[in-house]
């Protein structure tokens, strides 16, 4: 396919063809090399969408609120598409596609565009391609983006630098509320979501949750509102949906958040091309391959070896001119 066929592709993706959406994020997840020029010609076009980020402790029904707020904005007149970052299989390396059949209500609503993804050992809660899927899903002209991510902990909050709005779910009767809540989740929360609100012990986790946000606000930060929900049942997500615009409107008063999204899509497309083109690379000599025998047979160890695919990778690149494609 040629770049007269990628420009096709493009306007198609522009004029909101699903099947020409599902081809592009396709490129995108294979690393196809065609995926870089489509991805140039759709940025231009982005920037319209609320980028919804969804996260919280595997168990507190993410998957379930997400399939709540897409009917909430869909009676609302609102497109929307989700990127669900599943867990990679750990055979296949793709993804579990869990969310897809907890979502499966708005399956043939032509106005949802949901897209699973594996993780693929990616850090941080986010598969690689998420900010690739999501700028496509951008272009096309979708009014709210739904960013799930696989779970929270101390590491995982690469959502909330890509995210207008990043929702923390939490629920009670778990017995580590307030592990969690330390874990890193208060400081990424936007807004708050106790969902399963109908449990024993919410009064208790909406208190210890207001008064850790007491430190917070001592230290200059506003508070953010605690909505309770019972997503199952669709309770309490018009409340959430108010919080979340309210959070998202203001958002960006002073620029820091977009600077902060931008910031972390260079950062990523770079981490991508460096890292996956200087590995390509060292894959295709061997150099790679041979750096782990030499650690398997306990010649050498991976502090060392590192060092030297890394000297060596300067070398491919100052060689290259270019970084090659990663994979």
């Amino acid at each position: 396919m040629g770049l007269q066929d990628i420009d096709t592709v493009a306007e198609k993706v522009l004029a909101k063809n699903i099947r020409a959406a599902a081809r592009a994020m396709r490129w995108v997840d294979d690393r196809d090399p065609r995926a870089n020029d489509l991805l140039r010609k759709l940025y231009p076009h982005t920037g319209n969408a609320l980028i919804l980020g969804v996260t919280g402790n595997p168990g507190s029904g993410k998957s379930t609120l997400v399939n709540a707020l897409i009917g909430q904005y869909r009676a609302n007149g609102k497109t929307v598409g989700v990127c669900a970052v599943d867990p990679s299989s750990p055979f296949s390396g793709g993804a579990i596609l869990g969310d897809r059949i907890r979502m499966q209500d708005h399956f043939n609503d032509d106005g949802v565009f949901i897209r699973s993804l594996a993780t693929r050992g990616h850090l941080g809660g986010l598969s690689g391609s998420t900010l690739d899927t999501v700028t496509i899903m951008d272009a096309m002209g979708l009014d709210v983006i739904i960013v799930e991510t696989v779970g929270v902990g101390q590491d995982e909050v690469e959502v909330v630098r890509m995210a207008d709005t990043t929702v923390v779910v939490v629920v009670p009767g778990l017995g580590d509320e307030i592990q969690a809540l330390k874990a890193g989740i208060l400081e990424i929360a936007d807004v708050f979501c106790i969902n399963k609100a109908d449990r024993d012990g919410v009064d208790r986790l909406e208190a210890d949750i207001q008064s850790m946000q007491e430190f917070d606000h001592a230290a200059g930060r506003s508070f953010r509102p605690v909505i309770r929900t019972v997503a199952i049942r669709g309770e309490g997500i018009g409340e959430l949906c108010e919080a979340i615009q309210a959070h998202a409107s203001g958002s960006d008063a002073d620029g820091r958040r977009l600077t902060g999204q931008t910031t972390m899509r260079l950062r990523t497309v770079l981490d991508d091309r460096l890292l996956g083109g200087v590995l390509k690379a060292l894959r295709s000599e061997g150099t790679f391959e041979d750096a782990v025998a030499r650690i398997l047979d306990r010649k050498s160890d991976p502090y060392t070896e590192a060092e030297r695919l890394i000297a060596r990778g300067i070398e491919l690149l100052a060689q290259a001119g270019d970084p090659p494609e990663a994979n």
